[in-house]
């Protein structure tokens, strides 16, 4: 792309600034109402490759008309352009989603979920290439909108699943966790990803099997140091928000602003309401991808140490030069050990001093101020580092496929990585992040400029190369060996003697003359890298001592090989995130800004060579094997004649045909899967008329044997009853004596229990299930024997025996583990549990019921529950899954609950999907009469004491108390639940706070993290939290007030 801009692109930058209009009122401001397009004022098309005349004018025009209007996403071909709109637009409901499902690319306008389908269709092998692994490259700057379009590319893959399984929530929950713990507010963007991550989405056919993720290069920088206007990461904030006073005492919290890591960022009342519904849904995440409670203490207690070590000082000792913990922080170090839960001695050697071994001796050498505070620091970033690296691992252990490994799995790959970054301070994590765009530039150069032209020269074909901005010397000056930027950064590390002067003096000696370093003039340490997006200069100064010491210029280039390595080895996608202002600003476009990205992503020349270049290029081979049945005859051979017969059959125009492939446009491949379709829907017709005439014969011929075999019988019975005629009339005419013949008995009715054995034999009459369901035949008889069929006696006694046993381990189930935590304040199971009752008699409960009553059964083949609800004209019923962690989801849902009532009581107020229908009013249970609770009562209760025995009181229970066996009353045959009551044990009684401590109403949002169970605070915390209060509040220090231990935001 030249360097000078026409006369039409100049005159667009003399007002850089386009609005967009008020989005509040989008119909005054002549911009169509939010999703729906509007008409264009400008000649304008939904995919740029077709622009009739091609200048960086004519392209931001349109993508600044496109913006004004909503439409953010953009096609160059099969490349994706995407605006990040910084605000929210109705354009991801489901109906959206629904209409981006194997859909026709014509039909409708360009959108994140059709790259998504498209994926996934490619992966199933429904385009033009046979099934095979994918990867989506989402790349831009920071800011532009990659994590949204990550999650939005997720959420649209689960969609097109469609395999109700809850392993699709669970994968859809990682990315507001990831956010949590590896996210952070940084000048350029409120919700910056600070580390790179790569999602493997294994699929067997067209259904999810498992999910592995990868990180990379996480910022730990930022935990101990964030420039200004920046923040540390989220999930320290979000503790501090969410975490009760007793919580918060817990863990060994105390106000935030004492601390040094994230001092001076916790005021404003609404961002901590809405850290506050942030820690929620990361608990929640916790809760759904499987992470146990104790896992989740023991995370958070880890951080509390974190901040705590960073409030550790140290002094200078007089007498023999050693730094010491200043007296101010004592407490704090203390604090500290015991939130990491290690000796106070062992931490404090690991910041004063290093102890090396030299032939079997110990030498111990104390530190300076400054390398103690530098040990410090290592260690807080250590620590979060190993946190976060444990969360991804067990991840992968939660979400991992559990298939046979013989088991072919294709998978998709999403790529969500740091944009390209220049701040005022570069440190080395920046370097790195720079070298990763670097790589997924050259990745995008490759598919779309080199390897497509080098074709074209091999091939034959005509063609007008188009130049490009090939960054690969500046790949080379960061990787090549043994000379390249990382290389040496290794080879001075290993020198004991080696400084920042020494490795930058290095640098400007070996690249001198390189057009892609610059040394920096003057005092300044430093050198400037001219990047493929700009120049940087990276910090120099107190930055080598400290990446030497984490050796990780290594550990990331393996990892970014890898990485490459696995892309290349999938169909990729592109999506190219834009970012329109630098400010933030909802509706407005910055045309410099925009101009600017779209010239070092060479989008113009991405234009032309979609627009001339043909992106589709399969070999003889692979196009005739795929598309031969467009030919309908057998024997096809895989030659190019085959294949120019085959497209002199289609209308495809516009191909081209070269040596050893064939060449075809981008959109060639729809047209291609359309005939392929066509062809389907003609042999499913083929074959229903095949498979119906094959009926119609069998039906014919088994009529024709049936009349045949009537009409024998009536000749036998007309044989028959000739002969009797016969013998009647030769008896006629005998002359013989009467002979007298005894009288018959009338015949007695047999008596009703005989009449009863022989009905069972006959088959049950068809009936339906309730008045709310239709009719199935056979459909929930579970007391009924069904019709005996010979040779099938033997298999219904083993299917009825495995149903007796499933509903043995069942009943186990709730004894062993629910009952205790069913439990009501009072010692009772709630009304609303009706035990192990079927689907046809839960139904015929809610039948007469108003909408919105419920009931929730205990499930007959399975360990889990099932909730019947009374719909409109229907009842339907919800699974409700445990999950390994103890915690209920009903499937297909996104929160997790610590308590079947929490549950209940949770979808009181919000719906459940898809229907959001809430639970209004529970069915009681009557207690009249038997019902299958009788097992139950054996499995958990005894009879209760003689009448007028007092009663203990009942409190509240944790999840941890066992229930002890309390009588009930037995009046009759009545078994109900409700009447089902425990004696909660003295541990449970003494774990649970008592209700109302709080004196506030929990929302249902507060309800399931208020339930949570935490451990006994460590005295060493308790301790050290109270030297601290006794030291701020010395008047010596000069503080008189004691700290408040609930944060004052």
């Amino acid at each position: 792309m030249g360097a000078s801009l026409s006369s039409q692109a100049e005159a667009c930058l003399r007002s850089p600034v386009l609005s967009a209009g008020t989005f509040s009122d989008p119909i005054s401001a002549g911009m169509a109402p939010p999703g729906e397009p509007g008409p264009l004022a400008f000649d304008d098309g939904e995919d740029l490759a077709a622009l009739e005349e091609l200048d960086e004018a004519k392209l931001l025009h349109s993508l600044s008309g496109r913006f004004q209007q909503q439409r953010i996403y953009t096609y160059i071909g099969d490349i994706l352009i995407a605006m990040n709109p910084f605000q929210s637009l109705p354009l991801y409901e489901k109906p959206v989603s629904e209409k981006y499902q194997n859909y026709d690319k014509g039909t409708l306008p360009p959108h994140i979920f059709a790259i998504a389908d498209r994926a996934y269709q490619a992966m199933l092998g429904r385009l033009a290439t046979g099934p095979q692994n994918q990867c989506i490259v989402i790349s831009g700057e920071s800011g532009a909108g990659k994590t949204e379009s990550t999650k939005l590319l997720l959420q649209h893959i689960m969609h097109l699943c469609k395999g109700n399984s809850q392993l699709e929530q669970q994968i859809l929950q990682v990315n507001p966790l990831l956010e949590a713990f590896g996210n952070a507010q940084t000048v350029m963007n409120d919700n910056s990803s600070r580390f790179g991550k790569y999602i493997q989405l294994r699929f067997q056919r067209n259904t999810v099997r498992g999910a592995k993720l990868s990180e990379y290069l996480l910022e730990k920088s930022r935990v101990v140091q964030q420039d200004a206007g920046e923040r540390n990461f989220h999930v320290f904030y979000y503790m501090f928000a969410g975490l009760t006073a007793e919580e918060r005492e817990m863990y060994g919290l105390l106000d935030p602003s004492l601390y040094r890591y994230i001092s001076g960022w916790f005021r404003a009342e609404v961002v901590a309401d809405c850290w506050k519904h942030k820690y929620w849904e990361m608990r929640n995440a916790l809760d759904m991808v499987g992470f146990q409670e104790q896992e989740q203490v023991d995370m958070q207690a880890i951080l509390a140490g974190v901040l705590s070590l960073g409030n550790v000082t140290f002094q200078a000792q007089e007498h023999n030069g050693a730094v010491k913990v200043s007296e101010a922080s004592t407490g704090w170090l203390k604090a500290a050990a015991g939130q990491f839960g290690v000796q106070e001695e062992e931490l404090l050697k690991c910041l004063i001093c290093k102890v090396s071994v030299t032939r079997g001796e110990q030498i111990q050498r104390f530190h300076t101020q400054q390398q103690a505070e530098d040990a410090r620091d290592s260690i807080a970033k250590k620590a979060y580092g190993r946190v976060f690296g444990w969360i991804v691992h067990k991840i992968n252990e939660l979400l991992a496929e559990s298939v046979d490994p013989e088991v072919e799995l294709k998978e998709i790959g999403i790529l969500d990585i740091f944009g390209f970054e220049n701040f005022v301070v570069n440190r080395f994590e920046q370097l790195c992040i720079n070298l990763a765009n670097e790589q997924l530039q050259q990745f995008f150069n490759y598919h779309i400029f080199q390897l497509e032209q080098a074709v074209y020269q091999e091939e034959g074909l005509p063609w007008e190369t188009i130049t490009f901005n090939n960054n690969k010397p500046i790949l080379d000056l960061f990787l090549a060996k043994p000379l390249g930027l990382l290389s040496l950064l290794d080879e001075q590390s290993a020198f004991p003697q080696a400084t920042d002067k020494t490795f930058v003096d290095k640098l400007n000696s070996t690249f001198k003359g390189n057009s892609h370093f610059q040394p920096c003039r003057g005092p300044v340490l430093g050198f400037s890298i001219i990047h493929y997006a700009g120049k940087v200069l990276p910090g120099a100064a107190d930055n080598f001592n400290s990446t030497r010491k984490q050796s990780v210029g290594a550990q990331f280039r393996h990892s970014l090989s890898v990485l490459m390595e696995r892309m290349y080895s999938a169909n990729p996608h592109f999506v190219r995130c834009i970012k329109p202002n630098s400010r933030k600003e909802p509706g407005v476009i910055d045309s410099q800004v925009v101009l600017e990205q779209l010239r070092y992503n060479g989008l113009l020349e991405t234009i032309r060579i979609r627009r001339n270049g043909f992106a589709w290029r399969p070999s003889f081979e692979e196009f005739a094997e795929r598309y031969r049945i467009l030919l309908i005859k057998p024997d096809v051979p895989l030659t190019r004649e085959s294949c120019l017969e085959i497209l002199q059959s289609t209308e495809l125009k516009d191909w081209r045909c070269g040596k050893s492939r064939l060449f075809f446009k981008y959109w060639h491949q729809e047209l291609l899967a359309k005939s392929m379709e066509h062809l389907e829907k003609a042999a499913i017709i083929i074959q229903k008329t095949y498979k119906a005439f094959c009926c119609r014969k069998s039906y014919q011929e088994l009529v024709a044997e049936h009349r045949a075999r009537e009409k024998q019988l009536q000749e036998e019975a007309e044989r028959e009853r000739n002969r009797q005629l016969k013998l009647e009339s030769q008896a006629q005419r005998t002359v013989t004596s009467p002979v007298p013949v005894p009288r018959r008995k009338r015949p007695q009715p047999l008596p009703r229990c005989q009449a009863g054995a022989d009905s069972l034999s006959q088959p049950p009459v068809p009936r339906p299930r309730s008045k709310l369901t239709e009719s199935t035949p056979f459909d929930n008889f579970l007391r009924s024997r069904p019709c005996p069929v010979l040779g099938t006696e033997r298999q219904a006694g083993e299917e009825e025996e495995m149903r007796q046993m499933k509903r043995g381990a069942t009943l186990r189930w709730f004894r062993d583990t629910q009952a205790q935590k069913v439990m009501q304040d009072n010692g009772a199971f709630p009304g609303w549990l009706h035990g192990m009752i079927s689907r046809r008699e839960a139904e015929n409960l809610l039948m007469e019921k108003p909408l919105g009553c419920f009931l929730v059964r205990i499930s007959q083949s399975r360990p889990g529950y099932t909730l019947s609800y009374r719909a409109k004209s229907r009842c339907r019923h919800y699974m409700i899954e445990m999950q390994p962690n103890a915690r209920y989801v009903i499937l297909g849902e996104d929160r997790a609950h610590t308590s079947l009532t929490d549950l209940v009581q949770y979808h009181r107020t919000m719906g459940i999907q898809p229907f959001m229908e809430t639970l209004t009013m529970p069915c009681e249970q009557k207690g009249d009469g038997d019902s299958d609770y009788e097992e139950l009562k054996f499995h958990t209760l005894a009879l209760c004491p003689a009448d007028g025995e007092k009663q203990p009181q009942k409190e509240q229970a944790g999840l941890n108390g066992l229930p002890a066996v309390r009588h009930i009353q037995h009046v009759g045959a009545a078994t109900v639940l409700e009447h089902m009551h425990f004696k909660k044990s003295k541990n449970c009684q003494e774990q649970q706070p008592s209700p109302g401590k709080e004196g506030a109403e929990l929302s249902p949002h507060e309800a399931g993290v208020a339930r949570h169970v935490f451990p006994r605070l460590y005295p060493s915390i308790r301790l050290a939290m109270w030297e601290i209060q006794q030291f701020s509040a010395d008047p010596l220090n000069g503080s008189s007030a004691t700290l408040p231990l609930k944060p004052q935001h």
